[in-house]
């Protein structure tokens, strides 16, 4: 597993946000700072902020309005959203190679269809972690 997670995380170049927030202190304007520092694409969803900027990224309302590819999907929303964000990922052409949901996320039945999609699934688990625990990020 632990292989896995090096080969998602540091094979990716292009991470989408879902759930950012413009508020310093929630993880994930913490966790989408921390990637781009560490030279990630970064895309932030959230459609409360779309057509604004978030830390000089143009944010978008959902997965479906991105200009370009994702290599991930990094999620940050309820537990009741994940089943529709995760079947939104795969409508996306191409598919992201990466389905990631943070810390305290996991749905089994949302993760087997994208398993099945021949997509990688990481649950409960923090990218900003990962990311200094097995990449040596800069």
């Amino acid at each position: 597993m632990n292989e896995d997670i090096a080969a998602c995380l540091c094979g990716a170049r292009t991470i989408a946000i879902v759930g950012a927030s413009h508020k310093p202190q929630r993880p994930v304007y913490q966790v989408m700072a921390y990637l781009m520092a560490a030279g990630f694409d970064v895309a932030p969803i959230n459609p409360g902020l779309a057509g604004q900027d978030l830390m000089g990224q143009r944010v978008y309302a959902r997965l479906a309005d991105l200009p370009r590819p994702v290599d991930l999907v990094n999620i940050f929303r309820r537990r009741a959203a994940l089943g529709g964000i995760v079947d939104e990922a795969l409508a996306l052409s191409p598919v992201p190679r990466t389905i990631w949901m943070q810390i305290g996320l996991s749905d089994e039945q949302a993760a087997a269809r994208a398993r099945n999609a021949g997509v990688t699934v990481v649950m409960d688990r923090c990218t900003k972690i990962d990311h200094i625990h097995y990449c040596h990020s800069t």
